[in-house]
């Protein structure tokens, strides 16, 4: 069974994502449980946790339906000591609030070498970070969405993934999404079923289908290979809407989290519609 939806806002409490999923008539929904562009966050009080919780039980989301997103603000390969330090306290206290929801992954952006250290040290110090935050939390995974590269940014690459998995000690809390824009931007191509079928087949070659937790549906503004994260609604932008009806049809891609962060909330209710379509056509 495929779960669609969309990243929704929590504005005025993380029940509220819960409640405006349920308005797009998702089966998935993505959300932040503190604001994305803060380090620091108010405590979930258990009024907070329990509004949740009832509202995902009314509504029928489990933890394998929604994909929480961590703060833009975290870089856990940071090349500075103590903004590393910073960044893995945030990172932990992300992985908690999951766990206190009852959450089970905790989508992030890996990280950026800031031009300051080597690739695959910045890639060792995210895994090393990971590795930190499972020690001290339960139950949530961590899931490491692949980038499209822009700046300094590492995880657009396959083996950049790969290799940050082959760090982390507990395989069986680590896991990707996939960002269709994002692999687009970082030189995946998409834009027909044959090189749907490629970039794949080298996904699972190289990380592996077992990993994959999630997935973000998005066109792209930007260019095939540009490095540019630029996102677009589905079938207006340099993807073409082939990849996503591909995947509808694919068994690969069930029970995991399949979120819309296309440019337009208008029409992610129908965009879910268009999605859901396509599984029966």
């Amino acid at each position: 069974m495929k779960y669609i939806g969309a990243h929704v806002s929590a504005s005025g409490g993380v029940d509220q994502a819960v409640i405006r999923a349920h308005e797009l008539e998702a089966t998935a929904f993505a959300l932040f449980t503190k604001n994305q562009r803060q380090w620091r966050a108010a405590p979930l009080t258990d009024d907070v946790i329990a509004a949740f919780r009832a509202a995902c039980e009314k509504y029928h989301f489990t933890d394998k339906q929604i994909l929480p997103h961590d703060s833009y603000l975290i870089n856990l390969g940071h090349p500075v000591a103590d903004a590393l330090e910073k960044s893995r306290e945030a990172f932990i206290d992300e992985m908690t609030r999951c766990q206190q929801l009852g959450l089970s992954l905790l989508n992030f952006h890996p990280g950026s070498h800031l031009q300051q250290i080597e690739e695959q040290k910045c890639l060792q110090r995210i895994a090393d970070s990971i590795n930190l935050a499972l020690e001290k939390t339960e139950g949530v995974t961590a899931v490491i969405e692949n980038t499209a590269g822009q700046g300094s940014n590492l995880g657009f690459r396959f083996e950049h993934l790969a290799a940050i998995i082959d760090g982390v000690e507990d395989k069986s809390r680590v896991g990707v999404c996939i960002d269709t824009c994002h692999a687009f931007a970082g030189g995946y191509d998409l834009r027909t079923e044959e090189t749907c079928e490629e970039t794949f087949a080298e996904f699972e070659r190289v990380v592996g289908f077992r990993y994959l937790r999630g997935m973000h549906l998005n066109d792209a503004k930007s260019e095939f290979n540009s490095r540019v994260d630029r996102h677009h609604s589905l079938g207006e932008g340099n993807i073409g809407k082939t990849a996503f009806s591909w995947m509808m049809k694919d068994s690969r891609f069930d029970g995991i989290p399949l979120i819309l962060e296309t440019v337009n909330p208008e029409i992610w209710k129908d965009e879910i519609a268009w999605l859901k379509s396509e599984q029966q056509s």
